[in-house]
């Protein structure tokens, strides 16, 4: 088998000529064959490569002797299908007819083999239990050598040999006749009565050891590993290591180029290992956006002023077949090469002048009218270099996606005296710059100043706001209260005025009710010990109204006047006793 993937060893090439190699003898011999019809689909589109069946005839599917592939049954099966053919050969059977016991002896689990040397023969115990060392005729020129799991990668033992990988494992083995082979995903059971099955390497496919990068753009590429058999050879017996099979692990977008002779073939992304020593691997790329920036060498203009340029490159690989066959191991080493010699024949035709005047390109720029003699760089590179790179790079496979430049340098005196102009020019712009951010700064100050009495005076007014508002509201919760103070008191003299009103003529009320001659008197003396104790037991009481009342009055004045005449001649004495009205009677 010379190249095989992860879909049953089948790789998916192609090649723009119709060439193509595949391997459909037992010998692993390639030879080309006629292409075949292909698809409208995928003809049309130049990154889905076509497929071309690699014919390989599976090694564990060819009929060897002693060879047996490992099914579902498991490794027991297959080892008794192998013990079969050699009984129908005529040869030593291998699964060993000692029957075990449960008491004493060599243990051998469930999931285990027994490994025994049957004078330089294997013999298998295949079933669990002890098998004792007794009798001696049992083991007789035997010899017990071990034990192995049953699902052991590779088990080698006395030209027995055992092989069984998983899905993402693969085995490179040498049979005796000193073919290579790759098992991937299963297994085989072999005895080799002449030379030997050497298993050289078991390889983990999506973890090989060494990284394939892009000097240029440091893009990981893929993943390869090598799988190497020693020989000796010479008197000596010196060791020699000879490379028989190559891993390759590609991601997705990438694609490595097979040679043979001088055909190529495009590998595709995926898991793929390489046998057949006349396939060598040329390159890996990546079918991605690249970037990147590139240096000229110097350049002289028409007026022989030296100029180097740095170049900023942006590509896509579309073909790595028309790449390779031109020769360049990298889509940049084509584009330098190209660049180089487009930007060269450019330059000489233009003037240092018009370079000046430029700083930088980009596609995207808009066109001038070329009314502006100082454009001459920037339209030249607009108008040449693009589309001369972008002709050029299509005949390599590469799409060119943008193209800039990024900085040029003069050299020589006159880029020195260059130098020390936009160094002057770049001090003033910088002194006026300056200048303008000082004034920008003492303009930003007073506005903040401004904002900032601006903010106080509104807070001023806030609070002389809130200071009147306070004692307005307090004056009036003052006269409010005074109001309710009134209004309150008001009532209550009113409501004590009725309830005394409404005593007293309750109390008449009463006293009319009172029909008995001697119930009144006895309240009329009561009366008179009141008022006596109330005005005092010298108070004289006068009759008023009714007859005689005016005699009482005038009594009355006479005896006021003729007091204030005493008091006027200075007379004292005794104290005069108090003169009082006496109340009406109540009415019976």
């Amino acid at each position: 088998m010379d190249v095989s993937s992860n879909a049953g060893a089948t790789t998916v090439v192609d090649y723009p000529a119709g060439k193509r190699f595949s391997t459909d003898d037992d010998d692993g011999t390639m030879h080309p064959v006629k292409p075949k019809a292909r698809a409208t689909s995928s003809s049309t589109n130049p990154r889905q490569p076509v497929a071309s069946a690699m014919n390989n005839v599976d090694y564990l599917d060819q009929t060897r002797p002693f060879f047996v592939k490992i099914g579902k049954g498991g490794l027991l099966e297959a080892l008794e299908k192998l013990d079969k053919q050699l009984i129908d050969a005529g040869q030593t059977h291998i699964i060993s007819k000692k029957e075990p016991v449960s008491w004493i002896g060599r243990e051998i689990t469930l999931g285990q083999i027994g490994l025994v040397n049957h004078g330089g023969l294997p013999k298998i115990l295949s079933k669990p239990g002890r098998y004792p060392p007794f009798p001696l005729r049992n083991w007789w020129a035997r010899s017990f050598e071990g034990r192995k799991e049953i699902t052991e990668t590779v088990i080698e033992f006395n030209g027995l040999t055992v092989v069984q990988v998983s899905q993402n494992q693969a085995a490179v083995v040498s049979d005796p006749q000193n073919q290579i082979f790759v098992i991937k995903n299963g297994g085989f059971v072999a005895l080799a009565t002449q030379g030997s099955y050497s298993v050289l390497s078991v390889v983990d496919q999506t973890h090989l050891p060494n990284v394939i990068t892009d000097q240029t753009t440091r893009a990981i590429l893929g993943h390869w590993h090598e799988v190497k058999s020693r020989s000796r050879m010479g008197p000596s017996g010196a060791a020699h290591e000879f490379v028989v099979a190559t891993f390759l692990d590609i991601p997705a977008n990438n694609c490595a180029i097979l040679q043979k002779g001088d055909e190529l073939e495009i590998l595709p992304a995926g898991q793929h290992c390489i046998t057949n020593p006349n396939i060598t691997l040329r390159k890996l790329f990546t079918r991605g956006e690249c970037q990147t920036e590139m240096p000229t060498k110097d350049i002289f203009t028409r007026d022989q002023v030296p100029v180097s340029l740095t170049i900023y490159l942006k590509w896509q690989l579309m073909e790595p077949l028309k790449l390779t066959t031109h020769g360049y191991d990298t889509p940049y080493e084509a584009l330098r090469d190209k660049t180089q010699s487009i930007l060269t024949q450019i330059m000489s035709h233009l003037d240092y002048s018009s370079m000046v005047k430029q700083r930088s390109i980009d596609p995207n720029d808009t066109v001038d009218d070329g009314s502006d003699p100082n454009t001459a760089f920037l339209d030249a590179l607009r108008s040449r270099a693009m589309d001369d790179l972008h002709s050029a790079a299509l005949e390599y496979g590469i799409v060119l996606k943008d193209l800039a430049v990024i900085d040029r340098q003069f050299k020589g005196e006159i880029a020195s005296t260059m130098d020390k102009l936009t160094t002057r020019a770049l001090q003033a712009q910088v002194e006026a710059a300056n200048v303008d951010r000082e004034n920008s700064n003492r303009v930003k100050k007073e506005q903040g100043s401004l904002q900032v009495a601006q903010v106080q005076a509104s807070a001023r007014k806030t609070q002389a706001d809130a200071e009147a508002y306070a004692i307005v509201a307090n004056a009036k919760a003052v006269a409010e209260a005074l109001q309710i103070d009134a209004t309150a008191r008001a009532e209550a003299t009113r409501l004590a005025a009725k309830a005394e009103a409404d005593a007293i003529r309750l109390k008449a009320a009463a006293d009319q009710d009172v029909q008995d001659p001697f119930a009144r008197e006895m309240e009329f003396r009561r009366n008179e010990v009141e008022k006596i104790a109330a005005y005092g037991n010298k108070t004289v009481f006068v009759p008023a109204g009714g007859v005689g009342g005016g005699a009482s009055d005038a009594m009355a004045m006479g005896f006021a006047a003729g007091v204030g005449s005493d008091m006027r001649r200075g007379w004292a004495g005794e104290q005069q006793p108090q003169v009082g009205t006496v109340p009406k009677a109540p009415a019976k």
